[in-house]
């Protein structure tokens, strides 16, 4: 089993930012710490720049593979300095495959529960100065993903980070995020998330006006 660990650990505050001659607020440009303090609502000092599709209990802290910064590096001419998709841990040995909705990990002495993946918006493309990046992003399901805080607590960037409880191995994020982004298998899709208690109520509602939609 590949060892999971902190490669960076980050908070930012939101904030007016221009980000290749687009002037936005966004907490996307994070600052690394050595240690922060995860609660329910929460990690002081970290926030989002749109409340409305941002942010919340279920969507507390942002975790981004970090084997994927070099296929980003490979498929474009840039350069991605961490934390480039304004994540909040960049994790090792946790990419959206092997990673399952509902996994609980503890890192330091916070708990978490891994509870949705990400859906991105443009402000990646324009924070890295790639228009390309979102599109491909979102095509690929390698969006990193949430977490929701079950135990709060203080996480320092050399914590481990280990697996509690894997409550099932059927949907993992990139599943998910699959179903969630591209209607992958349909209404069997649909269901199979339904199925999952600890999926995020807001793909949850996702998922049930599309199981709606579909019986109108």
């Amino acid at each position: 089993m590949v060892n999971k660990k902190i490669v960076s650990l980050q908070v930012g505050k939101p904030k007016q930012e221009t980000f290749a001659d687009v002037n936005i607020f966004s907490a996307m440009n994070k600052q690394a710490m050595d240690t922060v303090t995860v609660t329910k609502s929460g990690i002081m000092g970290d926030g989002v720049g749109n409340e409305t599709f941002h942010g919340g209990p279920d969507r507390v802290v942002c975790f981004y593979p970090y084997e994927h910064y070099a296929l980003w590096e490979e498929k474009f001419p840039i350069q991605l300095d961490i934390p480039a998709f304004g994540e909040n841990i960049t994790v090792a040995g946790m990419t959206e495959d092997t990673t399952y909705i509902g996994d609980i990990y503890q890192i330091g002495d916070a708990i978490v529960q891994i509870n949705q993946g990400r859906i991105p918006c443009s402000t990646i493309s324009h924070f890295n100065r790639e228009t390309r990046l979102l599109k491909a992003v979102m095509k690929t399901g390698l969006t990193g993903y949430f977490a929701r805080v079950i135990q709060e607590g203080t996480i320092k960037s050399q914590d481990e980070i280990v697996l509690l409880e894997r409550l099932q191995q059927k949907i993992s994020v990139r599943y998910a995020t699959e179903v969630i982004l591209h209607g992958r298998d349909g209404l069997e899709g649909a269901y199979a998330l339904l199925a999952l208690d600890y999926l995020a109520d807001d793909w949850k509602q996702r998922v049930i006006k599309r199981v709606q939609a579909a019986k109108d």
